[in-house]
C-alpha cells in the first residue's frame, strides 16, 4: 500500500503477478503500465542489484511518483514517459532486443481516480478531462460536447455496454443544447435523471459511461492489442507477460489474443495434420484468469472485478 496526501494507492493481484512473471535474479522485466510503482518496487525487490526494470507511464505524476517510491530499490532502474502502444521503440532506445519479462496493469491508478482535477470519477466532482497522458488534446469535455448522438451511443455501448447508451446520448446531447457540459458532476447527475429509476439500485448510474469516455480518450482498446503483441514479440523463450485487466473488454481481448497465439492453426479440422506452417508462439499458464482473494477485495474494493491472465514464451 502507498499512501500520500492524494489517497490510497492499493496494487492489485500485486503477489500474484510477481509469482506470474517467474523472476529470473539479474534479469530485464518491463512494467509497461507503472502506475503508483506497486508492482515495480516488488519486481525490483526480486531482480536484485544487476536486474533492470524498465517503468513506463504516460503520467508524468505516475512517473514522480514511482521514482520517489523506487529510489531505495537497488536494481537498475529505467523510467520512460511514453504510451506502451511505442513500446518497441522504448526498448529499442533503452537497446534492449529482448525481455525476460512484461506486465501489464491496465484501467487507472487510485490516485488518478482520486484528483477530482482529474475527471476521471463520478463520486468525485472536477473538470471533464479523463486524459492520462495530459499533454494529449482529447478530452471527456470534448467528446461529451462535440460528438454526435449517434457516435455517443456507440461508445458507451461499445466501450462501457451500456444498455442504456440510446437514452444516455440522448440526455447528453439536450442538455449541452442548453449549455456546455464541463464537469463531472453535472454529467453523472445527467445520467442520472436519463436512468429508470428500477436501474438506479443496481450501482451508480454513471459507472459504464465514464468507463466508456475514459476508454475512447485515452485509445485504451485500439492500442492494447498491438502492444501486448510486440511484448510477446520481445520477450525470451520462457520469459513471462502478465496482464491484469478490469473489465470484460479488455479481459476478453487478452484472452482472444492469447488463444490465438498459443494456438495459430487455421487448418480446417478435418485435416488430420497441420499443413498451414503456423506455430505457437506462447503457451498458456492461466486457463482461466486468477481473481484477487477474499482478503484483498476486504482491502480494497477497486480489485473486485481485476483478473490475470499469464502466458509465457515458447
Amino acid at each position: 500500500m502507498n499512501e500520500d496526501n492524494q489517497g490510497k494507492h492499493i496494487t492489485v493481484l500485486r503477489d500474484e503477478a510477481i509469482a506470474g512473471l517467474g523472476i529470473v535474479r539479474g534479469g530485464i522485466y518491463v512494467d509497461c503500465t507503472l502506475g503508483g510503482g506497486g508492482h515495480s518496487e516488488a519486481i525490483c525487490r526480486a531482480l536484485g542489484h544487476q536486474g533492470t526494470l524498465i517503468g513506463i507511464d504516460q503520467d508524468q505524476y505516475a512517473l514522480s511518483r514511482a521514482e520517489t517510491r523506487l529510489r531505495s530499490q537497488r536494481c537498475h532502474k529505467i523510467f520512460v514517459r511514453n504510451n506502451f502502444v511505442d513500446l518497441e521503440t522504448v526498448l529499442d532506445n533503452a537497446g534492449i532486443e529482448k525481455a525476460d519479462g512484461f506486465l501489464f496493469d491496465l484501467g487507472v491508478s487510485s490516485f488518478q481516480f482520486d484528483q477530482a482535477e482529474r475527471g476521471f470519477s463520478y463520486h468525485h466532482d472536477g473538470p471533464l478531462d479523463m486524459r492520462m497522458d495530459r499533454s494529449r488534446p482529447l478530452t471527456a469535455e470534448r467528446v461529451v460536447n462535440t460528438y454526435s448522438q449517434e457516435d455517443l451511443k456507440r461508445i458507451l455501448w461499445g466501450y462501457g455496454e451500456e444498455k442504456m447508451s440510446g437514452r444516455v446520448a440522448a440526455a447528453i446531447v439536450k442538455a449541452r443544447a442548453q449549455a456546455p457540459i464541463t464537469r463531472t458532476g453535472q454529467l453523472a447527475e445527467i445520467i442520472k435523471a436519463a436512468y429508470p429509476e428500477k436501474l438506479k439500485r443496481k450501482g451508480h448510474p454513471a459507472k459504464k459511461t465514464f468507463q466508456a469516455l475514459r476508454i475512447e480518450v485515452n485509445g485504451e482498446l485500439r492500442i492494447l492489442n498491438d502492444a501486448l503483441k510486440a511484448a510477446i514479440d520481445r520477450l525470451n523463450p520462457g520469459g513471462r507477460i502478465c496482464v491484469i485487466t478490469f473489465h470484460s473488454l479488455e479481459d476478453q481481448l487478452v484472452k482472444r489474443l492469447f488463444t490465438e497465439q498459443a494456438d495459430p492453426c487455421i487448418c480446417p479440422p478435418e485435416l488430420p495434420q497441420c499443413v498451414c506452417g503456423r506455430v505457437p508462439t506462447i503457451k498458456k499458464i492461466t486457463r482461466k484468469p486468477i481473481v484477487p482473494s477474499e482478503t484483498e477485495l476486504a482491502a480494497n474494493r477497486r480489485a473486485r472485478s481485476a483478473k490475470l491472465r499469464i502466458a509465457e514464451r515458447i
